[in-house]
């Protein structure tokens, strides 16, 4: 027995002395006070640990992401592309547009194709647009539908995107541990919590700001209302077109009486911008700040036979679904470009920039939710969960010592590591602690003791019929094993259904209590047994053993 304990005592002060150097950075030990000043001032567990949202205050939110927005997008290059093929071919039409762009974005419908024509239109779109049925409608027309397998992926990597993207402009921000991740099942929406926000308003902003850049053709405008557009255009506007309203660039609201009538379609897109092409400068005339841009090649083309075409016309730069800017086509542009406007401030410049080199948003979003946390909340709830962790501790501990005598110092010593193991963790995996994730240890506090009450009571059955104590301890830990293999697998599967399928906190809460059991595992076990059998070398022969 002796020859084994040299390696067991090895290996336990090795993991001990582990996971203790991962908390070495909380100064002042383990008192209540220590802890919970140090976690309060972010600096516990060699700052490897970070403040949940619950504890360190900031910005919760909820967005859903207009998913149809991505849909148009998609079906608007269709319509151009299809628009290309045609021309290339000399297939004729009398019209190709989206009926219904709000409640089925996905459809298009092309109109006086001939019969004769119209296999070799059929091929074209099987070979340039797989993902459309084409169908058969009314009045000699073709209806193309997008399949629903790729509709719904495109809607999912619409929401995938999107999570990237707002990551990005987090990052950007200099946001610690935010967490940005899809919420709920099939609504498109993504939870957002940005801990120690200290200027949420302007976060809320870079995020909702879609900074979708599109340059398109003015048609019509200014109008001073809705109505006069209409006046204007005989009670109905153009096919392929939309009326925006104006915001000039650096103003947080509409401008009143400003309307433009402009294409539907772009003559330049988000994805036509080069990764980080955006930056800031000046307006060599005014001096004011600007922000200019690059286009990639395929971007650059089509802007420049855009722009040969329409020489002496107008053009609008749209961002946001809002005519931000309105400038005449002098002369032909290819692949730089530049936004400006007099009232246009430093940090907008910035900020634009910012949007524009994260990647454009595929589709607008929508706050459903919006919370805010104050860090004296979270002060508070760090103070009553260290004070609730500290009193059950004690009180365990006690209720151990009284009940079972010498063992129970067994079951403490054991306990206190399996707390050291779990702090320990923490600190060296930068978890992010919440206050389920507190929850989750005093948890673990409970499970630690219940497997030292399950050997216990084995081996005080084994006394009682007659087995020494060498015997009765091998028995005892022998057969309760199995019972708590069972109790903690189960639980950690539990644990596990929680971290896939909860939100942050409630994941906190998963991977603290898990690896509480598996550290419990080993002192409970492991350890405890050690100590037995140390015990028992020093035992005389007949000598009761204290439990």
């Amino acid at each position: 027995m002796n020859k084994n304990l040299g390696w067991k005592l090895g290996l336990s002060v090795g993991v001990v002395l582990v996971f203790v150097y991962g908390i070495i950075g909380i100064p002042g030990g383990f008192s209540r006070s220590a802890l919970s000043d140090a976690l309060v001032t972010g600096g516990p567990l060699r700052n490897g640990i970070h403040m949940g949202l619950d504890l360190k205050g900031g910005t919760h939110l909820i967005l859903q992401v207009q998913v149809n927005d991505a849909v148009n997008s998609t079906s608007d290059r269709a319509v151009d592309l299809l628009k290309d093929e045609m021309s290339k071919r000399k297939i004729n039409y009398s019209d190709i547009s989206k009926p219904d762009p709000t409640n089925n974005p996905d459809q298009i419908v092309i109109k006086g194709v001939s019969a004769s024509q119209s296999s070799e239109l059929t091929g074209v779109i099987n070979d340039r647009l797989p993902e459309y049925n084409p169908k058969n409608g009314a009045e000699n027309s073709l209806v193309l539908t997008m399949k629903q397998q790729n509709l719904g992926e495109l809607k999912n990597r619409a929401v995938e995107q999107a999570i990237e993207t707002i990551r990005s402009r987090i990052d950007s921000l200099g946001v610690s541990e935010p967490i940005i991740q899809q919420h709920g099942l099939g609504q498109y929406q993504i939870l957002v919590q940005l801990p120690g926000v200290d200027d949420p308003t302007r976060v809320k902003d870079i995020i909702k700001s879609t900074a979708m850049l599109e340059i398109k053709q003015v048609l019509g405008g200014p109008y001073a209302s809705e109505a006069e557009a209409l006046q204007q255009n005989s009670g109905m506007y153009p096919p392929n077109s939309i009326l925006m309203k104006f915001r000039g660039l650096g103003n947080s609201v509409d401008e009143d009486n400003q309307f433009y009538l402009v294409t539907r379609t772009s003559a330049v897109a988000g994805p036509d911008l080069r990764p980080n092409g955006a930056s800031v400068g000046r307006d060599q005339n005014t001096n004011q700040p600007d922000v200019g841009f690059s286009l990639t090649n395929e971007g650059g083309r089509k802007f420049g036979t855009f722009t040969r075409e329409h020489l002496k016309e107008r053009l609008a730069v749209v961002l946001d679904n809002r005519v931000r800017e309105v400038a005449t086509i002098n002369d032909e542009i290819h692949d730089q470009g530049r936004i400006s406007g007099g009232s246009m401030k430093e940090e907008t410049a910035r900020d634009l920039a910012l949007v524009l080199n994260s990647g454009t948003l595929p589709a607008s979003i929508n706050y459903l939710e919006e919370r805010t946390v104050g860090p004296s909340l979270g002060k508070d709830s760090i103070h009553a969960g260290v004070t609730a962790a500290l009193v059950g501790m004690i009180a365990v501990l006690v209720f151990m010592l009284i009940y079972y005598r010498g063992a129970g110092i067994n079951a403490d010593l054991a306990l206190v590591l399996n707390l050291i193991i779990l702090l320990g963790f923490l600190g060296f995996s930068g978890a992010t602690l919440t206050l389920p994730g507190i929850a989750g240890v005093i948890l673990t506090v409970g499970m630690g003791v219940d497997s030292n009450v399950l050997i216990f009571e084995r081996i005080r059955e084994e006394l009682r019929n007659g087995k020494t104590p060498p015997s009765a301890v091998e028995q005892g830990f022998a057969h309760a094993w199995v019972t708590i293999v069972d109790t903690h697998v189960t639980t950690v599967v539990s644990a596990l259904i929680l971290f896939l399928f909860g939100t942050g906190p409630v994941k906190g809460f998963a991977v603290t209590l898990t690896f509480g059991l598996l550290a419990n595992l080993f002192t409970a076990v492991f350890v405890s047994r050690m100590i037995f059998d140390w015990l028992l070398g020093r035992h005389q022969r007949g000598e009761a053993l204290s439990i």
